[in-house]
């Protein structure tokens, strides 16, 4: 049995034992709470205890080992300019339109203050200034930390991440030998936290579990609803994105017709959606990028990879819409300081997701942080997440093969070009 249909099952068992349990008001019932709830908690710590050695090790590692620098200079630059307009797109599309919807989901104002009182207390390793409201200003200062160690201890995640960048980008100054110790002593952290978190999520079932009887205990059936409201605003979010922005983006950057750029799309697509993982959708990708829509070879041969291993435009959109669910579930008011927190630190984020199994619920836990919002909501989302990563996953192939179709064909003389295609 996959560990997805486990965490399933929990789920399902979680939420009926935590209905059974407020349908009943058995007297039983807050000792039933109160000894699984600190098992929840167990599997949120451990899960954020590999966040920043993971997130950070990924980074400095994933940039400090370019070799072709000549590659990174010119397909690298316009690339990652690529990525991060249309990450930021998909960042905004979702702290402008969930926001509205999510204010709509019904919620008993008792659970919630139930659940506000139960988060402040497992949430105690968050800082009072991770939490407080801050000016534009003073977000736009905090963003470089004046003492790395100090925002690690914090957990400071955005300031963390920017240092991060930074160090990474320096160690390609340096002579190779050294950045080649370097990048070996992060790549050896970053394998050593994978292995780690695949031990945790083995025991992912026990936590769903733990974490979706009490808040349904508390919550009733509202919280069935706001789950259901979550997976749906989610799937619906990322295929409006895809169909509004990336296809228009991939047929006037790239220009070719919407038909051709969905045509060549549709077979990574397909593989995407049935695995849900984009690196297995790579071979169709490469594919396509050369027989159907016969982009350099340049393209094709580095800059697919490198988009697949760090562009996922879906994951912007999910991490965006997860946090502002959590902030409605515990009726947290996000300011728009902390909005524009949350999207900074999704785009960038969105570069660190791990490649394994419930990989982007390792990404949520810095985007959380950063606002000082409850941790263990990461354990609900989870459960339901196998629909919502579905549509994710096929965006991300699509937002990859638009951002290739951009970079090598939106500079290209067309006549060339359309000639090959017009026989497709």
């Amino acid at each position: 049995m996959s560990l997805t249909t486990r965490v399933l099952i929990a789920l399902v068992l979680g939420l009926g034992v935590g209905l059974l349990l407020s349908a009943t008001n058995a007297p039983f019932a807050p000792t039933v709470v109160a000894w699984v709830e600190p098992v929840g908690t167990l599997f949120i710590n451990a899960i954020r205890m590999t966040v920043i050695p993971l997130v950070v090790s990924s980074l400095i590692s994933g940039i400090a080992s370019s070799r072709d620098r000549a590659a990174v200079a010119r397909i690298g630059r316009r690339g990652i300019l690529i990525f991060l307009v249309l990450l930021t797109a998909s960042g905004l599309t979702a702290a402008l339109v969930a926001p509205p919807v999510l204010a709509h989901i019904s919620l008993d104002p008792q659970a919630a203050a139930g659940l506000r009182a139960s988060a402040a207390s497992s949430a105690s390793g968050i800082t009072e200034s991770s939490k407080a409201i801050q000016t534009p200003a003073q977000w736009l200062v905090s963003l470089v930390p004046a003492n790395p160690l100090r925002a690690m201890v914090d957990g400071a995640m955005l300031p963390l991440i920017v240092f991060s960048l930074i160090f990474g980008l320096a160690l390609l100054s340096i002579d190779a030998p050294g950045r080649d110790r370097v990048v070996a002593f992060f790549r050896a952290i970053m394998e050593a936290m994978l292995a780690a978190v695949r031990w945790i999520l083995v025991f992912a079932p026990i936590g769903v579990f733990a974490l979706a009887l009490p808040l349904v205990a508390r919550l009733g059936m509202s919280a069935v609803g706001a789950l259901a409201a979550y997976v749906v605003l989610v799937s619906a979010l990322v295929v409006a994105f895809s169909l509004v922005v990336v296809y228009p983006a991939a047929a006037i950057g790239g220009r070719i017709s919407l038909r051709q750029f969905a045509r060549a799309v549709a077979p990574a697509q397909v593989v995407a959606s049935s695995s849900r993982s984009s690196l297995a959708a790579l071979p169709a990708l490469i594919e396509a990028g050369r027989d159907t829509l016969r982009l350099p070879a340049e393209i094709t041969g580095f800059f697919l990879p490198f988009a697949t291993a760090l562009f996922r435009v879906g994951a912007t959109l999910g991490l965006t819409t997860g946090a502002l669910f959590i902030a409605r579930l515990y009726d947290i008011t996000i300011s728009p300081a902390q909005l524009a927190t949350i999207v900074a630190t999704a785009v960038i984020t969105s570069f660190s997701v791990p490649g394994i199994p419930g990989g982007s619920i390792i990404a949520m836990v810095p985007v959380l942080s950063s606002v000082g919002l409850p941790i263990e909501g990461i354990g609900i989302l989870l459960g339901v997440d196998t629909i919502p990563d579905i549509f994710r996953t096929t965006a991300n192939v699509t937002g990859q093969m638009a951002a290739a179709t951009i970079l090598g064909r939106g500079g290209q003389q067309q006549a060339a070009p359309q000639q090959a295609l017009a026989g497709d």
